[in-house]
């Protein structure tokens, strides 16, 4: 069991299939609604196989069976935060490029390895809460009393958070 960065395989199909809309809400056509959850431990089981969100059967216990942040006094809400995609996806070079806007969790008390961006917008034919991509911090990072922020990298190959060559 571990957190292995990657873009999931379902997205990979589902994209091809019209299950995913990367636009910007204000698009024609709008986008998709995103989320980003956080887990607290390298022994989460996320990778490329990693199909759905799946929230955990009790939040409120440390660690969770998913090993989703607890949200008991943490400053994190079960599921995690919707992201807001900043730009219609563009190319850089020959490579597709989605940038999100940066997403914080304001008075923050917990430890975070790794994360899920996934996606929660109904369309017939598909499940809800597709998986996106998973990213493994490298390491535990912890806040206490404080502002725990995921800064997403430029809009451009080799750095855009989600890119298709």
């Amino acid at each position: 069991m571990a957190i292995t960065s990657a873009i999931c395989n379902s997205f990979k199909t589902e994209i091809l299939q019209g299950g995913h809309n990367l636009n910007t809400s204000g698009a024609t056509p709008g986008g998709n609604t995103f989320k980003l959850a956080l887990y607290s431990s390298n022994s989460a089981t996320l990778s490329k196989a990693t199909t759905v969100y799946t929230a955990p059967t009790d939040a409120t216990a440390d660690p969770t069976n998913t090993y989703e942040v607890t949200t008991t006094s943490s400053g994190y809400t079960g599921g995690g935060n919707t992201l807001t995609v900043s730009a219609n996806p563009t190319l850089s070079t020959d490579t597709a490029c989605v940038k999100f806007d940066n997403t914080s969790w304001t008075s923050a008390s917990f430890t975070a390895r790794g994360c899920l961006i996934y996606n929660t917008t109904a369309i017939s034919g598909f499940t809800t809460n597709r998986s996106v991509c998973v990213v493994n911090f490298g390491s535990d990072k912890t806040v206490t009393s404080g502002t725990f922020t995921i800064e997403f990298p430029a809009q451009t190959a080799g750095n855009a958070i989600i890119q298709i060559a």
